[in-house]
C-alpha cells in the first residue's frame, strides 16, 4: 500500500510537471486558441488522477483502521493464549515440582533402607553378631508373653552347657531348652549357587545343620534336667521355607534327635501353648478356693430362693386381706344404701329411740 501511494504522488507530480511545461509554452507562442482543448484534457486527467488519488487515501485509511484492529485483536489473543499457556505452565511445573519433592523423599527412605540392609547383613555375616541377633529376637518374644520369674536367659546347666533360654513350667522339674544360634554361611552359599553349583550347597547346608542339631542334643538335653524336644530357633521365616523346601530330609533328622526347628511365628504358637499350661496350673492351684467360693455362692442363692419365697408368701398374705377389706367395704355400702332406701315415720324413729 505504501509503494502505491509513491507511485500515484510521483503521477501527480508528473502531471503538474507537465501541465506547467505545456502552459508555458503556449504562452510563449501566443496561441491560446490552439492549446486550450488540450488543456482542457490534461486538466480532466489532472482532476481524474486526483479523485483517484483520494479514493486510494480514503481507501488506505480504511484499510490501516482494519489491519489495526485486527492486530488489536491478534495482540489480546495472543496476550491471552501467552497468559493461559505461561499459567498452565506453572501449575505443570508445580506438579512437577511436588512430585520430585515426593521422589526425593522416597529416594531418602530408600537409601536409609539400603544402609539397615547392609547393617543386617554385615550382622548376619559375623558370627558373634549373628548370634547376638537371633538372641535378641527370641529373647523379645519370650518377655513379651511369659512373666519374668518363668525363663531364664543365659542360665547354666549341671554339665556347664549355657543354653540361650530356659523356660521353667510349674510343677516341672525339667525345663524347657531354646537355642538361638543358626548356621547362615552355608544357607546364603545356596542362595547364591547356580546349577552347578547347587548339589554341593545342599550337602554343606545339610552338614552344617545337623551338626548344629548334633551339639543341642549334646550339650542341652540333659534326664530330669530338660524336656525334650529342645528348641532350635531360626529367626528368619526365609531360612525356615528354605530348610522345609530343600532340606526336609534334615528336619525330620532333627526330629529324631529330639530337637525341633521353630522361626519366630512358630516359637510364638509354643509360647501361647506355654501361656495355656500355665493358665491351666493356676486354675488347679486355686481349685480349693474356687471350690470354696462356689459353696459360698451356693448359699447366697439358698438364702435368696428363700426370701422370695417369704416375700411371695407376704404377697399372697395381702392379696387375702385386701380381699377381706373389699368385701367388708362392699357390705357397708350396701347396709348404707338400704339404710337410706328406708321411709322412717315419727313413731318408728319414737321407737328407734326407745331402742325397740
Amino acid at each position: 500500500m505504501a509503494s502505491s501511494l509513491v507511485v500515484l504522488t510521483a503521477a501527480l507530480l508528473l502531471m503538474a510537471v507537465a501541465v506547467f511545461a505545456v502552459v508555458f509554452a503556449a504562452t510563449r507562442r501566443g496561441s491560446d486558441a490552439a492549446i486550450s482543448p488540450r488543456l482542457e484534457a490534461l486538466a480532466a486527467a489532472q482532476s481524474e488522477i486526483a479523485g483517484r488519488f483520494a479514493q486510494a487515501l480514503a481507501g488506505q485509511t480504511e484499510l490501516q483502521t482494519m489491519l489495526a484492529g485486527r492486530l488489536d485483536a491478534l495482540d489480546r489473543r495472543l496476550g491471552d493464549s501467552l497468559k493461559e499457556t505461561a499459567s498452565r505452565t506453572a501449575e505443570t511445573l508445580g506438579g512437577i515440582q511436588t512430585r520430585l519433592s515426593v521422589i526425593d523423599e522416597a529416594q531418602k527412605n530408600i537409601t536409609a533402607l539400603s544402609g539397615q540392609v547392609v547393617s543386617l547383613q554385615e550382622i548376619l555375616a559375623n558370627k558373634q553378631a549373628r548370634g547376638a541377633f537371633g538372641q535378641q529376637q527370641m529373647e523379645a518374644i519370650i518377655a513379651d508373653a511369659l512373666p519374668p520369674a518363668l525363663y531364664t536367659f543365659q542360665a547354666s546347666l549341671s554339665n556347664g552347657s549355657r543354653p540361650d533360654c530356659l523356660i521353667r513350667l510349674p510343677n516341672a522339674a525339667a525345663a524347657i531348652v531354646i537355642d538361638s544360634k543358626f548356621p547362615l554361611e552355608s544357607i546364603a552359599a545356596l542362595r547364591a549357587a547356580d546349577e552347578s553349583e547347587r548339589k554341593s550347597a545342599l550337602v554343606a547346608v545339610r552338614a552344617d545343620v545337623l551338626k548344629h542339631v548334633k551339639d543341642i542334643a549334646s550339650k542341652y538335653l540333659i534326664p530330669g534336667e530338660t524336656q525334650t524336644p529342645a528348641i532350635m530357633f531360626v529367626p528368619s521365616e526365609s531360612i525356615y521355607a528354605d530348610l522345609h523346601e530343600f532340606c526336609p530330609d534334615v528336619i525330620q533328622k532333627a526330629l529324631r534327635e529330639q530337637v525341633v526347628v521353630v522361626s519366630p511365628s512358630i516359637l510364638m504358637l509354643a509360647i501361647v501353648t506355654i501361656q495355656t499350661v500355665l493358665k491351666d496350673a493356676r486354675m488347679r492351684e486355686q481349685a480349693s478356693l474356687i471350690q470354696k467360693e462356689v459353696g459360698l455362692m451356693m448359699q447366697d442363692v439358698k438364702r435368696l430362693v428363700e426370701r422370695v419365697g417369704a416375700l411371695t408368701r407376704h404377697f399372697t398374705q395381702s392379696e387375702s386381706d385386701l380381699r377381706e377389706i373389699a368385701v367388708s367395704t362392699e357390705k357397708i355400702v350396701r347396709r348404707a344404701g338400704s339404710i337410706e332406701a328406708v321411709d322412717l315415720t315419727p313413731a318408728d324413729v319414737g321407737q328407734l329411740e326407745n331402742g325397740t
